[in-house]
């Protein structure tokens, strides 16, 4: 089935480009605020990244068709020992906007996973009481939803659409997907991969939120592109598309993933708008981050050396 996708450069608390109502399901991951090793210092307060939510949520109200799904995938963020409450806000924000919350899916990532340090070697360097921190290894998937569903919408779509759209069983029940919890290997942080230095989550949670909660030919939307991985998927399931990326840096990257070269092969037809408030981001984070990894290295030097 051809498709159709809209890349635009610009802020997402600004979707002019879509219709109300157009739009069939949203999955995205915003910013983790502030996340020392993915964005540090991009916002001046947590104030100021709420702010960016609650706009992006009502932007969210008007594109979204009634009865639809907004999916975030998203989890607390821990900055110099303050942990902040994101999935918690975002929920919050979202319901006062007029959504209504309908679930909540763990993502378990692989028990060997570890970012940058392991937090449980406080425990094991003082053995403690007082001293515990537990190694993160999830992240939460929030599922809201814009109002109650009509299910005669489904009975009034043709059966070759209904056809198209039927979730494969054998997957649903061998890959467990009916428990609240999944276990999907994220993208690791290995040097030379496309999404190198960027948070992106794994094509597997795209592919299953698409599939759950859109039919074939319909529009899903990610306002906080990245790099590109909800197009791609929509792409290759026969859905189409909007992505909103504020980074300008990054349009390389989510060209290359989403085969933009190859689109006259499939007749996907692939716009890519750069509006006036697009920014460039990725070289000032990359440095921001690289001078944290440096503090973060020299402290654990120092430690090492004083026990």
């Amino acid at each position: 089935m051809r498709t159709w996708h809209r890349i635009i450069f610009g802020d997402c608390r600004d979707m002019r480009e879509i219709p109300s109502g157009s739009v069939h399901l949203v999955v995205t991951s915003p910013p983790y605020y502030n996340a020392p090793f993915d964005y540090p210092g991009l916002f001046k307060s947590y104030d100021e990244y709420l702010a960016l939510i609650r706009a992006t949520a009502r932007e969210l109200k008007r594109v979204l068709a009634k009865g639809r799904i907004a999916c975030f995938v998203t989890q607390d963020v821990r900055i110099e020992g303050k942990l902040y409450p994101v999935p918690a806000d975002i929920v919050r924000i979202m319901c006062e906007e007029g959504f209504i919350y309908r679930d909540r899916i763990v993502w378990k990532k692989p028990e060997g996973y570890v970012r940058i340090s392991r937090r449980s070697g406080v425990l094991i360097q003082h053995r403690l009481p007082m001293y515990f921190y537990p190694d993160n290894i999830y992240e939460e998937i929030l599922i809201l939803q814009n109002g109650e569903f009509d299910y005669d919408y489904v009975k009034e779509l043709k059966p070759e659409i209904r056809d198209k759209s039927r979730i494969d069983i054998n997957r649903f029940q061998g890959e467990k997907w009916y428990l609240s919890i999944w276990e999907i290997t994220n993208v690791l942080p290995l040097g030379g991969r496309l999404e190198e230095g960027i948070a992106a989550f794994p094509d597997e949670i795209p592919r299953r939120l698409i599939r759950l909660f859109s039919f074939v030919g319909e529009t899903v939307l990610d306002p906080f592109l990245g790099s590109g991985t909800t197009t791609k998927v929509a792409r290759e399931l026969g859905r189409n598309s909007y992505g909103y990326e504020i980074d300008l840096e990054l349009k390389d990257t989510i060209l290359r993933k989403i085969n933009y070269q190859q689109r006259t092969l499939t007749e996907d037809k692939i716009d890519v708008i750069i509006r006036e408030d697009a920014k460039r981001l990725r070289t000032f984070l990359q440095e921001r981050v690289h001078k944290q990894r440096s503090v973060t290295e020299k402290k654990k030097n120092s430690g090492s050396r004083g026990s």
